[in-house]
């Protein structure tokens, strides 16, 4: 996925999460936390093999 296409998918969230009546701190407070959890996924996987420090319960 390059940036381009994960920019358009997330405001596309962020137009879904508008139009339902959630307002913009809660949806980009929201958008914040999958940002973060995909980058800590990332991380896991080759070439880099980092060690996130989150718990397998929350992974």
């Amino acid at each position: 996925m390059n940036t381009s296409t994960l920019v358009q998918k997330i405001w596309s969230f962020c137009h879904t999460l508008r139009d339902d009546g959630v307002g913009y701190g809660d949806y980009l407070e929201q958008l914040t936390y999958l940002l973060f959890l995909k980058l800590a996924h990332e991380y896991l996987q080759e070439p880099y093999n980092r060690k996130t420090h989150i718990s397998k319960h929350y992974s």
